[in-house]
């Protein structure tokens, strides 16, 4: 490869990475714009500031730590996590109604 080759590569990276920069600015101001409308419920406001909040944290995983570019990792990773939230979660659900005799009134 010759050294132009190398320059545009890298003038390219850079471009994305000032976009990526450049997104997650405009996300930060929006999360303070949120918090600033006149929202009644407290759980919408934060579900909005959560919603920013994935996509930025999509932004920074995916640009800046390079997991885009490893998928089948990823989602590996994100298969087996999903397996032990649902038997986790499926394990609480079932004990709940398991409770010893005489510690709880119904």
């Amino acid at each position: 490869m010759s050294d132009h080759d190398n320059a545009h590569d890298f003038k390219k990276h850079v471009k994305r990475y000032l976009f990526v920069f450049y997104a997650l600015i405009v996300g930060t101001v929006l999360t303070v714009a949120a918090s600033w409308l006149p929202i009644e419920s407290v759980a919408v406001t934060v579900s909005i500031a959560l919603l920013i909040a994935c996509v930025k944290g999509f932004l920074v995983a995916g640009y800046f730590m390079h997991l885009i570019s490893e998928r089948k990792m990823v989602y590996g990773i994100l298969a087996f996590t999903a397996f032990f939230f649902v038997g986790l979660m499926g394990l609480t659900l079932w004990a709940m109604g398991d409770f010893p005799w005489h510690t709880v009134t119904h």
